[in-house]
Order: structure tokens, then C-alpha cells, then sequence
């Protein structure tokens, strides 16, 4: 856990949750009241963002006291407990919600991600996720997809140089793309890997005639396709499939022998997890 980013983040939470103070809770609770409440599982899937949990009691109140009984990468189901808090009930209430938004949330994601992880693990294919997040929650959003087990792609703009077809059109073609960012590598002194998209066999080749990259993007390509695009680069880079891929038709994608699959819906339209905090 990056702790000065989610610190950040759950200040950034609070204060749109909180505003000038919950109201409901400093009107109906007397100040100094102590309480307990579990965070009870509804529903069933892949635990996520306990620790998360952890350090959102801590921010709203350093004495909030946190017992845990399950961690993150569990397999839950209903009636289970994740964990208790105990103290100043007003501030239990202050991190209930957003407690809960998070490890919902993080839960649907890590159980999406397990469920594609099983369905590949009979393969040499890793499944990844994306930029297609929620704006402010890629860290937890990426973060949920390893606790289930996938593999987190680049973070943002700034920690790899990925070509798609646009970078490629403005660019004036494949190899001036590829030219281009590896001469930016070297004036500005980055360490950066280069992957670029390839939208046929055609662009495939091209790639191949330049060189110097780390790994391509086979992005909406047939199976037949695929196939020979993974024959063709034997091994020289790596390589993944992007594009409309889904649980029903994954198997068939790893099968053509791609090193990693590209995965959006791990974090744009994936399903929260029922969770909720009860008073004991």
C-alpha cells in the first residue's frame, strides 16, 4: 500500500462524504458514546480492501480499534465477518460508508479478476487490466485486480510508452511512431518499455521490420489471425490480445497462445460485492 496516496485519497473522501460534519450522527449520538460493528459478507466472491479498511478507521480515528478475521484473497460468502471495529461510534459512522464503497467495490473487481484467472490456468496466458478505471480509484481498482490474481498493466500515461492507432496515425505510420518514441527515450534519459497496437497483419510485419520494442497489442484480431501473428513473432516480444474479450470467449483467445489478454470490464462495469457494517 502506497500510504501517502491513500491517505490523500481518503481525505479527498471524507471530505466529499463529511463536508462540515455528519450531522445525523453528531444530532442523534452523544458525543463520547463507544461502539462495536462488523463488517458482515452478503454475498459471495473474493475479499477485498480489508487493509484499505484498516487504514480509513485509522485516518478518521487513530484510537478506532480494528479486529480482522479475514483478509484480503479470501473466498467469503454470506454470514461471514470480515472484521470488527470498536470505539467512538460517531466516528464509526464518519468510515462506514466509505469503507464500505471501497471493499465493494475492490471485492466485485478481485472476484471478476479470479474467475478469469481459473478460467486460464490451464494456460501460459495472464489476464491484465486497463486504463479504463474509475477517475480517482485506479489505485484501488488496480490494486483489487491482484489481490484476484491478474496482472496490472501500465498505471497511467507516465510509466510506459503504449502506440495505439492513433499515436500512429499522427505520427505519420508504424515505424516513424517506433522511431520516435525511441529517440524520446534516449533524450530524456527514461527507463520505459515500448508497446504498440497492431490492427492487422499487415501493421504486424511493419513492427516487425522496425524492432526495438518490448511487446505488442494484437488488438480485435480474428482467431486465424491471432494464431499467425503468435507464430510469426516466435517468441521475440511479447505479446497480448486486447478487444472485445469476454469470460465466454477468453479460453479461445489464450488458446492461440498469447502471453497476456487485456481485460476492461475488470474495472469499468464490474459488479460490487454486498457488504455492509451492522452495530453489535
Amino acid at each position: 500500500m502506497d500510504k501517502a496516496l491513500i491517505d490523500q485519497f481518503i481525505l479527498n473522501s471524507l471530505k466529499e462524504d463529511v463536508g462540515e460534519g455528519d450531522h445525523t450522527s453528531l444530532a442523534t449520538i452523544t458525543t463520547g458514546t463507544k461502539g462495536k460493528a462488523k463488517l458482515l459478507v452478503k454475498d459471495k466472491g473474493i475479499l477485498a480492501g480489508v487493509e484499505l479498511a484498516g487504514e480509513i478507521f485509522h485516518v478518521v480515528d487513530a484510537d478506532l480499534k480494528v479486529t480482522v478475521f479475514l483478509n484480503d484473497g479470501a473466498n467469503i460468502k454470506p454470514g461471514d465477518v470480515a472484521l470488527e471495529v470498536e470505539g467512538d461510534a460517531q466516528s464509526i459512522l464518519k468510515a462506514e460508508r466509505l469503507v464500505l464503497n471501497c471493499m465493494q467495490r475492490m471485492s466485485g473487481i478481485a472476484t471478476k479478476t479470479q474467475e478469469i484467472v481459473d478460467l486460464l490456468k490451464d494456460t501460459k496466458t495472464r489476464v491484465l487490466d486497463t486504463r479504463k478505471t474509475t477517475p480517482g480509484l485506479r489505485y484501488i481498482e488496480k490494486w483489487a485486480v491482484r489481490i484476484g490474481g491478474g496482472v496490472n498493466h501500465r498505471f497511467g500515461l507516465y510509466d510506459m510508452i503504449l502506440i495505439k492507432d492513433n499515436h500512429v496515425d499522427y505520427a505519420g505510420g508504424i515505424k516513424q511512431a517506433i522511431e520516435k518514441a525511441q529517440q524520446y527515450i534516449i533524450s530524456k534519459n527514461k527507463k520505459l518499455e515500448i508497446e504498440i497496437e497492431v490492427r492487422n497483419l499487415d501493421e504486424l510485419t511493419q513492427v516487425l521490420q522496425t524492432g526495438g520494442i518490448n511487446r505488442i497489442m494484437l488488438d480485435n484480431f480474428n482467431f486465424a489471425d491471432l494464431r499467425r501473428a503468435v507464430t510469426t513473432i516466435d517468441g521475440r516480444y511479447a505479446t497480448e490480445a486486447s478487444g472485445g474479450i469476454t469470460t465466454d470467449n477468453i479460453c479461445e483467445y489464450a488458446a492461440c497462445g498469447v502471453d497476456y489478454i487485456s481485460v476492461g470490464a475488470l474495472t469499468h462495469s464490474v459488479k460490487s460485492l454486498d457488504l455492509s457494517l451492522k452495530a453489535v
